[in-house]
């Protein structure tokens, strides 16, 4: 059984953060690990398509519905006005893995990287949450006071989350 460990990326719309996961996610995936992702959406989404099948058993009440096929499963559950569970609900629904990459859920103690590819009015995450360790940008003056690591560099990136989480992979 492996250990899961986690990391978060977090950052302000449109800063880069699923670019970055997505250079992770193969990074760590092409070393033989085993990798998976939670991600945050600040909206109302919908993953299945409406008119399908799945789609009319959850519009007409289905508090979970799973669509399985020979290539890949989908779980979906309707909160129904129920409150948005905390990030430490959905981590425990995730099968055990090498590592867990949280894109956003900023406001989560878990450890973080911020992304900024320029200057905000909102000015830097990680000036208002100890939890961001460095920012990861390809203009180190926008890290401010904090450690910037190369926004285009993944695999510096890995070796960052894989020494601050003491991985032995």
């Amino acid at each position: 059984m492996r250990a899961q460990k986690i990391f978060g990326i977090v950052g302000w719309k449109n800063s880069g953060k699923t670019t970055l996961v997505e250079a992770l996610v193969r990074e760590m995936t092409g070393r033989g690990l085993l990798v998976s992702t939670v991600k945050h959406a600040h909206h109302a989404f919908d993953i299945d398509v409406p008119g399908k099948d799945s789609y009319r058993h959850r519009e007409a009440g289905a508090h979970e519905v799973i669509v399985a096929s020979g290539q890949r499963w989908a779980l979906m559950h309707e909160l129904r006005e129920a409150p948005e569970p905390p990030l430490g609900e959905l981590l425990a629904k995730l099968a055990p893995c090498d590592l867990v990459l949280v894109e956003g859920f900023k406001q989560g103690t878990h450890p973080k990287i911020e992304v900024a590819r320029f200057k905000r009015e909102e000015g830097l995450i990680a000036d208002q949450d100890g939890a961001v360790m460095a920012v990861a940008t390809d203009d180190e003056t926008l890290a401010g006071r904090h450690l910037a690591l190369p926004l285009n560099d993944a695999a510096a990136i890995v070796e960052f989350i894989r020494q601050n989480l003491a991985a032995d992979w």
